[in-house]
């Protein structure tokens, strides 16, 4: 929902309407990133971590249901963060806070239907029952479309 649309598909330059969406939606409480996302961020991003500074309310922290979610999802896929093949760490706290908050996950990637040893994201989706969605799908249940 960010990483990947800020530096592909809806750069701030081609698509700053897609960041003005995400703001009000934050602002609402109707889409929201974990902190972890955040801390990510600031690692890999520089411009992207300042537009986060400045868009704080869209970052929501830990707290201790879902740490207890984390616990019990690291125990069931603990191959869902793989430090050294620099997986996300934020992967896991992402899907605990969806379960937490009966939320829909927003990730870029897609089913992993090979005999992989890696776990994405929407396979641990759907094996948990959580729904799970890309950021072209986002925009098409929100019935956004850019305006030129």
């Amino acid at each position: 929902m960010l990483i990947e649309p800020w530096n592909k598909h809806f750069t701030m330059a081609r698509a700053p309407q897609y960041w003005e969406l995400l703001d009000d939606l934050a602002k609402r409480e109707q889409a929201f990133c974990k902190m972890e996302v955040k801390r990510e961020i600031q690692k890999k991003n520089e411009s992207l971590y300042t537009w986060a500074k400045k868009h704080n309310h869209l970052f929501k922290e830990v707290d201790t249901e879902i740490q207890k979610i984390l616990i019990d999802l690291m125990k069931r896929f603990p191959r869902l963060v793989d430090s050294c093949k620099f997986r996300s760490p934020a992967d896991p706290w992402v899907i605990a806070h969806a379960m937490a908050e009966y939320a829909v996950v927003v990730t870029k990637e897609q089913l992993e239907t090979s005999k992989s040893k890696r776990i994405k994201i929407p396979n641990v989706c759907n094996e948990l029952g959580i729904e799970w969605m890309d950021e072209f799908q986002f925009l098409d249940e929100l019935g956004f479309s850019f305006i030129f």
